[in-house]
């Protein structure tokens, strides 16, 4: 029985969260942030937007392992994640400073966002690329002005697209979530499924 190929995964992000969601489903990432300037790509379409984004950071990791060692049959996949959040047709990353996640949950409380993550995945091994969007519905709490304030000065909202994490404190200020859940965290888990599925492999080859 001959063994499967080796598959060595890299997510070209530092985020926490997404590397808890890889190992949570059986994959042990080698984290490899980018570093990427996102200043360089501007769109006024949040999933085109998205996609660029995520595409320019795995092509960043990417390039810095075309000339390392590997081991014969090494698969490599390298995937880059981008997530931002929309209210109202507004775009927003990550907050600036407190000022400006106090003034974005006061535009953000009682609305409906739209948050979208582009996941680009690219095979070194067979140079191909996979870049998708995936889109959830985020349904705001009405919260008050004190609890905003309190929000934020937990420090949370500040390293977060769309200035919340689900998964932390601000899961207390969202109603519901028309979509899929985890692409609030910063990675479709299933969407990820699919895409390694289409480069030929299964996610329980990481088991």
């Amino acid at each position: 029985m001959t063994q499967p190929n080796r598959i060595t995964f890299i997510l070209a992000s530092a985020s926490p969260a997404r590397k808890r969601l890889l190992e949570t489903v059986g994959i042990q990432p080698i984290i490899s942030p980018s570093d990427f300037d996102e200043s360089q790509i501007q769109d006024s379409n949040p999933v085109q937007l998205v996609q660029k984004l995520a595409q320019a950071k795995a092509e960043v990791v990417t390039q810095t392992l075309i000339n390392s060692p590997k081991r014969e049959g090494e698969i490599i996949l390298v995937l880059g994640c981008d997530s931002v959040l929309a209210v109202e047709g507004e775009i927003y990353g990550k907050p600036a400073n407190i000022e400006e996640a106090i003034a974005r949950w006061q535009t953000m409380k009682g609305q409906v966002g739209q948050l979208y993550t582009g996941h680009a995945l690219i095979n070194l091994s067979t140079h191909q690329t996979l870049v998708y969007c995936q889109t959830t519905n985020v349904y705001f709490s009405n919260i008050s002005d004190s609890e905003i304030e309190a929000y934020i000065a937990t420090g949370e909202p500040l390293n977060c697209a769309g200035c919340f994490a689900i998964e932390g404190k601000g899961g207390l200020f969202v109603e519901k979530l028309e979509g899929c859940h985890t692409n609030v965290i910063g990675l479709s888990l299933p969407l990820l499924r699919k895409m390694i599925q289409e480069f030929g492999y299964n996610i329980t080859d990481f088991w």
